[in-house]
């Protein structure tokens, strides 16, 4: 997170607290919850001389991470001057791959682009993040809610894996079919939900394979029986030999 004119920071707009900082920089705490500075290839918007990593790499104002490539999996604490924001955070949505921390404006035209339209998921905080100044100190709240924006797979399960007491995990690009199973608490439920997510009947092998993953069946080796039995007892039809259909 940079310092005005170019690079003002995630707290840099609000009228009430420039007089203290325009410097908002990402919290160790937080990278280490996120599993740690080294899980990120780069930071594209980092402050000139960076007290503490963020990513492996760092673009600062001097290098203009807008016209560098980005590489890998990113970190993004964006400036926040008006302009400034969509630029980055059309870049990250382009990249597709990486976690960024925006203001919760949720209503923004920036926001539905960039975010309710193309994140895989996002993470809601309960209460503001304490922000900290260059020297290591807090800088406090930054006056307004954040949220932690995944882009890709792979980070929208880091952020699914967060303490629930952190915030609210709120998935927006995962399939439909991983949603249900993660939601499921029972056999039945898990694979009458999925047969209604099929398009037509399916073969046994298929849902056997669907579910060879399931943290279920990983906890039953005998989960092929286990789903026999479900079956047969009307978590689904079946409609031929081998073949089954939503009840």
């Amino acid at each position: 997170m940079h310092s005005a004119p170019l690079f003002a920071g995630i707290g840099g707009h609000q009228t009430p607290r420039r007089g203290r900082t325009d410097n908002w920089l990402t919290p160790p705490w937080l990278l280490r919850m996120l599993g740690g500075w080294e899980s990120f290839d780069l930071d594209p918007s980092a402050m000139v001389d960076q007290p503490w990593p963020t990513a492996r790499r760092h673009y600062t104002i001097a290098d203009n991470g807008l016209l560098l490539p980005w590489e890998g999996d990113v970190w993004l604490n964006p400036p926040y001057l008006r302009g400034l924001l969509g630029r980055f955070m059309a870049r990250m949505a382009a990249h597709g791959r990486g976690i960024a921390l925006i203001f919760a404006r949720t209503e923004t035209s920036t926001f539905f682009r960039y975010v309710w339209e193309r994140a895989t998921a996002v993470l809601f905080p309960r209460g503001r993040i304490d922000f900290c100044t260059p020297d290591g100190g807090t800088a406090g709240d930054s006056g307004a809610p954040s949220v932690l924006c995944a882009y890709g797979d792979r980070h929208a399960a880091v952020l699914a894996s967060v303490d629930p007491a952190f915030g609210q995990f709120v998935p927006l690009r995962l399939p439909r079919s991983v949603v249900v199973l993660a939601l499921a608490t029972t056999w039945r439920d898990a694979i009458a939900d999925w047969l209604r997510a099929q398009r037509g009947p399916v073969a046994l092998a298929d849902i056997y394979r669907a579910f060879a993953s399931h943290p279920k069946a990983a906890a039953n080796p005998n989960y092929q029986a286990k789903i026999r039995q479900v079956l047969q007892l009307g978590a689904g039809v079946r409609v031929g030999r081998g073949q089954w259909s939503a009840a």
